[in-house]
């Protein structure tokens, strides 16, 4: 733990967590401070990336720890998946998890099947039909499955993400380590001061687990207090190294399956580019503001299921933390130490860019206008929130629970429309569309200094989101959903269809 750094909720004032059962859960040595380690890489090879993944439980030494682990391939994060625009993504994926052990359950709600498991690709412009990213398919254990993904030729190019999306067990597999990076290749090329720039991949996320280093039960993500520590890249604490002057860029992640991260970088600033895969009109943009108004300057907020690209230029030789600092999201979220950066060596010139290529999408004008909708996001629960079990929780849109046979919203291909979506809980809760992505407008009412084109955006608590998007392209059902994944588990979801008029 780096000195001065706030311990994490779940840890004790020495840094550890919390001592679980004589026998149960195997301790190891845990060294701070390794090389920040980036996944295998794959890339597509004359216009297909074909390749395959296998969901298997693994053993992983992490930041003091032996768990056992649901994965991609046998590492967590999974393999990084390198296309570009144009190309077709072919996946055999093999889920090699145990059969499940428990019955289906009358109500639907009921977290369940924690190994039948399918895939989504979080952020893409796709079909969500048929064996594409289409997320009301169920891979069950035992079996093996195609998955073919058409990218169009004129799609955005940027950071995205996979990820599992079976009803029911989407959380626990997300919690326990299965996800992984998309680069659609090409963004910011003939920016020399970003092409110059080293890519990292930095992929945030909490880690969480039982007694017996694994996740098996729901019990085990519900509390909202369960994050043990954060980890990047399937590391704790990892070390990133720099000289000084120099700008990397990097393609943050957050595939934490439930709270908000308040980043600050100890004197530095990092700089977006690019949001949700989708380039900024501008280095150094305003930022959407964070709903806790007593949040710091020169931070950074990201939310689960979020991507922001940054660049980071170094300043003198010496050692600053990365961290994730306290934040109130209607709970205080986890905080404590992501990584350090470690600036040393001889000075680089190097430089930030002074501008940016214009984004690839035309602002949505009030004339193209066709419909407007309000949905409305809400809670159910005992008094005392902290007091209850999770069953005693459901989490509604527009005052239903998720029914996959049900259709929430009809939108006409082409339509471009206007929605407002509005938080009645005292907790912020994030949403989600699959496959189109949108341009947000406003906050509590409020029109932003500036929109910003998102797939994924912070709902605040008490409050509301406008945004607009245009449904082109695809037909099929797909999801709107809250990116807590505990919500979505228990109910808060919706199926969209697109309908050729």
């Amino acid at each position: 733990r780096a000195e001065g750094a706030a311990p994490m909720a779940g840890m004790d004032m020495a840094g550890h967590g919390m001592a679980p059962e004589p026998g149960s859960i195997v301790q190891t040595p845990y060294d701070a401070g390794l090389p920040l380690a980036e996944p295998e890489v794959r890339r597509s090879v004359d216009g297909v990336l074909s390749t395959t993944l296998r969901c298997q439980y693994a053993y992983k030494d992490l930041g003091g720890y032996r768990l056992f682990m649901r994965t991609y391939e046998g590492t967590s994060p999974g393999p990084t998946l390198r296309v570009k625009p144009g190309d077709v993504l072919r996946i055999k994926l093999i889920n090699d998890l145990p059969p499940n052990r428990d019955p289906m359950p009358a109500d639907m709600m009921r977290p369940h099947h924690f190994n039948s498991t399918n895939i989504h690709f979080h952020g893409l412009h796709v079909s969500p039909d048929g064996i594409s990213d289409n997320v009301l398919r169920t891979m069950e254990p035992g079996q093996t499955y195609e998955v073919e993904v058409e990218i169009p030729g004129d799609h955005p190019t940027g950071t995205y993400w996979y990820h599992p999306h079976n009803h029911g067990s989407a959380d626990i597999q997300i919690a326990s380590g299965m996800f992984g990076l998309i680069v659609i290749e090409g963004d910011f090329e003939d920016v020399p001061e970003i092409a110059a720039a080293t890519e990292r991949l930095v992929m945030l996320s909490e880690v969480v687990f039982d007694g017996f280093g694994t996740v098996e039960d729901f019990d085990t993500l519900f509390p909202e207090t369960a994050t043990r520590f954060f980890a990047v890249n399937g590391q704790r604490e990892p070390t990133i190294a720099m000289r000084p002057g120099e700008v990397q860029r990097w393609r943050i992640l957050h595939s934490g399956y439930q709270d908000d991260i308040l980043m600050a970088l100890e004197g530095h600033g990092l700089h977006a580019i690019a949001r949700d895969g989708v380039a900024l009109p501008g280095i150094d943009r305003p930022l959407i503001p964070p709903t806790d108004p007593t949040a710091p300057p020169d931070t950074m907020l990201i939310a689960p299921g979020q991507r922001i690209d940054v660049l980071v230029q170094a300043g003198a030789p010496g050692t600053y933390l990365l961290q994730g600092l306290p934040y109130d999201q209607g709970y205080p979220s986890p905080f404590g130490p992501l990584a350090r950066v470690v600036v040393s060596g001889d000075p680089v010139t190097m430089a930030l860019p002074a501008a940016l290529p214009p984004p690839p999408f035309a602002t949505i004008r009030d004339e193209e206008i066709t419909g407007t909708r309000k949905l409305t996001f809400s809670f159910r629960g005992p008094e005392n929130d902290a007091a209850g079990h999770w069953q005693e929780f459901r989490f509604f849109i527009d005052d239903n629970l998720f029914d996959a046979d049900r259709v929430d919203q009809r939108v006409a291909l082409g339509a471009v429309e206007e929605w407002t979506i509005v938080n009645l809980h005292q907790h912020d809760h994030i949403f989600h569309i699959h496959v189109n992505p949108f341009e947000l407008i406003k906050i509590n009412d409020q029109p932003l200094p500036e929109p910003v084109w998102l797939d994924t955006a912070i709902l605040p608590r008490f409050g509301s989101l406008t945004f607009r998007s245009r449904f082109l392209d695809f037909t099929g059902r797909y999801m709107i959903h809250c990116h807590m994944m505990n919500h979505e588990e228990l109910g808060m979801m919706q199926v969209v269809e697109v309908y050729e008029p």
